[in-house]
């Protein structure tokens, strides 16, 4: 899929690919979705670039992610999708910027791009004459984008350490079956967190190489651009810190619930050896009392065997109390 958009009264306006095309106004912005070969040639053929292909994007060496050629910047990132649902997934997002004129490539539809060409388009939206600050807009929008996911992803980090140091009358076997649930929204988190810091990290290379590029090109940056640059390396900086501050939250709280698991496991463990001490007295005697010799006063007894019975109850309570005493139930 190819959208065009052109500058009008200081907002953005799709137009159709053949009347765009045909006017002499640039266009601003060149957006593939899933490009077929023919969109791709014909942005090709228009700005004399040549556009990476899918695999060419995933590459992770830096000189495949920022390079120059044929005059224009080439630009990819790492940008999340499905950030709403339990499984995000990374992307790989390509800025081409040539001119007044920017390319974007990419294989996934993240909400931040038509967020802000819905708001570009409004008459009343923030002005945009080049496709540079297109693509600083697209940067604060998936910024903004990032902060709220990790704004949410924070209250459920702190709804599960709620969980995990909650005091409960529950069963041990319920309580672990709950500790193991946990452990999966844990691990959820964690990948999430892991996602959108790689995320960051690669738009702080971006915007590190644009300005560095902008710095020793033919012009300098516009104080628009400046200012809006520093504001994201900011947003990105302070949102990766609080990412790190998160991520070491998880590991915490995957600590102490591998740990949680371990002391009802063990109270298991101890219940059952205890057990087996106080019922191995009253074994012991009924073994006694159950041998086949000729000579054993009590067998013909005749309290023998409710005298037998009261030794193996009170051989069993004896070790219970012990026990108890002690602290050990």
């Amino acid at each position: 899929m190819l959208r065009i958009y052109k500058s009008q009264n200081s907002h953005l306006v799709l137009v159709d690919m053949l009347d765009g095309l045909a006017s002499p106004t640039p266009v601003i912005w060149f957006d593939l979705l899933n490009p077929s070969v023919e969109e791709t040639r014909l942005v090709e053929g228009q700005l004399g670039i040549e556009i990476p292909t899918r695999d060419e994007m995933q590459e992770i060496e830096l000189s495949d992610r920022l390079y120059q050629e044929d005059g224009a910047q080439f630009m990819t990132m790492t940008a999340v999708a499905k950030l709403d649902s339990d499984y995000p997934v990374k992307v790989p997002v390509t800025f081409i910027v040539k001119g007044v004129t920017l390319v974007t490539v990419r294989h996934a539809d993240p909400k931040p791009f038509q967020t802000y060409a819905n708001r570009l388009q409004k008459a009343n939206g923030q002005g945009c004459e080049t496709g540079e600050l297109a693509m600083l807009g697209l940067l604060e929008a998936m910024i903004d984008r990032t902060a709220d996911a990790l704004e949410r992803a924070g209250s459920e980090v702190d709804g599960i350490s709620r969980e995990v140091f909650r005091k409960t009358n529950a069963s041990a076997t319920k309580k672990t079956r709950d500790l193991q649930s946990l452990i999966e929204q844990i691990g959820q988190k964690g990948d999430l967190l892991t996602i959108i810091r790689e995320s960051l990290v690669s738009i702080g290379r971006l915007v590190a190489y644009h300005v560095a590029l902008e710095g020793i090109g033919p012009r300098k940056a516009a104080k628009e651009s400046r200012q809006r640059i520093k504001l994201i390396q900011r947003d990105a900086t302070s949102l990766g810190d609080h990412a790190l501050f998160l991520s070491n939250k998880i590991n915490f709280l995957l600590d102490a619930t591998l740990g949680l698991i371990n002391l009802e496991q063990n109270q298991i463990i101890k219940i059952f050896s205890v057990a087996a001490v106080v019922f191995l007295p009253p074994t012991l005697v009924a073994s006694i009392y159950g041998m086949n010799f000729e000579v054993m006063p009590e067998l013909q007894w005749q309290f023998g065997y409710p005298y037998a019975l009261a030794l193996m109850v009170l051989s069993a309570i004896v070790p219970f109390l012990y026990f108890k005493r002690r602290g050990w139930l």
